[in-house]
């Protein structure tokens, strides 16, 4: 079996259908990346099946359980390797992504990976909390699948979102929705729905998903420095 079909299949026992063309792009971009993880830090995840159950159907498979309308835009913070918004921008062409990460090395290789995908998305090299005063209410969604705790991750992603947008945050089961209560209500969001799941090898996922209800005061996203000082 090919990787293409090797990906297919993989995909299959997730209940997502591939085509074998979007299952070639995802060999090309796993390849290109374990090339390139040799010369720069972006993943301990190499293996040809790590990447695709790990990296991949970890990425697409969450956003399967959400009704994402044609021509959304979205916005990764703290995207890193481009994950899950290279997988997802594959699997759902009709997107437009905006990739945020606050490395330049990152950046340089999201947009080679980007443009030998051809995939058209905005890569910014910038602190979520800085962009996030920036670029408010911009968005329809924001997604990240980030190590923060959800707390901190809100405040640097609902202030992107547009109200009656959505704030989609890719978790561990042990991640607890109510820890992030108060600073939700601060930020003009509400939590709305939570998802556990399991990937095809069994490891069990959470999704998260936090509506925006109203305007997020001017004051949020605070600078890092505060966020981790006192986090809401």
């Amino acid at each position: 079996m090919n990787k293409a079909d090797y990906i297919i299949e993989q995909f299959g026992r997730a209940n997502i259908e591939l085509t074998k063309d979007k299952a070639e792009k995802l060999v090309t971009l796993c390849d290109f990346m374990v090339e390139y993880n040799k010369n720069v830090n972006l993943t301990a995840i190499t293996e040809f099946g790590e990447v695709v159950e790990k990296h991949f159907i970890d990425s697409v498979l969450p956003f399967t359980m959400l009704d994402i309308s044609k021509g959304a835009r979205f916005v990764d913070v703290g995207t890193g390797a481009g994950f899950p918004s290279l997988p997802l921008l594959i699997c759902r062409d009709d997107l437009m992504g905006t990739l945020v990460d606050s490395l330049e090395k990152r950046c340089v290789y999201l947009r080679k990976a980007c443009e030998l995908l051809g995939i058209k998305a905005e890569i910014i090299h910038a602190r979520g909390e800085e962009l996030g005063r920036i670029r408010r209410e911009e968005f329809d969604f924001a997604c990240a699948r980030a190590v923060a705790a959800l707390p901190t991750l809100s405040e640097y992603c609902v202030p992107f979102v547009k109200v009656g947008g959505f704030f989609a945050a890719l978790k561990s089961v042990n991640e607890e929705p109510k820890t992030a209560e108060n600073a939700l209500k601060e930020l003009g969001a509400e939590f709305d729905n939570s998802v556990d799941y399991n990937l095809p090898n069994g490891d069990s996922r959470r999704l998260i998903i936090i509506k925006k209800v109203r305007q997020t005061p001017t004051k949020y996203p605070r600078s890092s420095a505060n966020i981790k000082k006192k986090p809401l």
